[in-house]
């Protein structure tokens, strides 16, 4: 998929780009003619095959769309990018080795497993639960909080739930964030999330 506004200018420099779009492998440009540009700085590279031109404020609609550039259309419409994830795409975390996805319970997961490059993760997917960015459905900053409270370990979840606690246009605050974790049913891991809540409130490490 390339996202671009008409045909390519004839000499290709930063001056020419749009500064709101993501480039990447399609019927415009190739991988290798991508990779080239960006050796020659006329493109930065935002993720894996998404590219930006130089001087371009990432954006949570253009890492998502960075993103849904890996994922097949086939499956795109059936996955939810979560967890640490979602916490790069709202630029609260490093950017992901692998993509984690969500896959609601009531959809099948096993047909997913061969997509490269992806970590599934069978959850219950509220109607609150998920937004869409850049063409791709990311969970809301909530359940992504409660999710990284959850299921990560503590040296990667509490910096990037402080960064998520710390952007006021996400809507969050720690205490929203304790009343989620301590509602959530059937949880084994409520006690550690609780307890990487208390790190946050004990600001942090010296």
């Amino acid at each position: 998929m390339v996202i671009l506004h008409g045909p390519p200018p004839p000499n290709l420099s930063p001056q020419n780009l749009s500064q709101s779009e993501l480039y990447s492998p399609g019927p415009l440009f190739s991988w290798p003619e991508l990779q080239a540009m960006a050796s020659d700085g006329v493109l930065t590279q935002l993720y894996q095959r998404g590219y930006l031109p130089p001087g371009t404020r990432p954006t949570p609609q253009l890492r998502a769309r960075a993103a849904s550039a890996l994922i097949s259309p086939v499956i795109r419409q059936r996955v939810v990018a979560g967890r640490m994830t979602a916490a790069w795409i709202y630029g609260c975390a490093a950017e992901p080795d692998r993509l984690a996805m969500l896959v609601d319970a009531n959809r099948r997961v096993s047909s997913l497993r061969s997509t490269r490059g992806c970590t599934f993760h069978e959850v219950r997917l509220g109607p609150f639960d998920v937004v869409s960015l850049g063409g791709l459905m990311v969970s809301s900053p909530l359940r992504t909080a409660v999710d990284i409270a959850l299921h990560v370990e503590p040296g990667r979840a509490v910096p990037a739930l402080r960064e998520l606690l710390g952007k006021p246009e996400l809507g969050l605050s720690l205490r929203l964030l304790a009343h989620a974790v301590e509602a959530t049913p059937g949880m084994p891991y409520r006690k550690a999330a609780l307890a990487k809540l208390e790190q946050l409130r004990a600001g942090p490490a010296p």
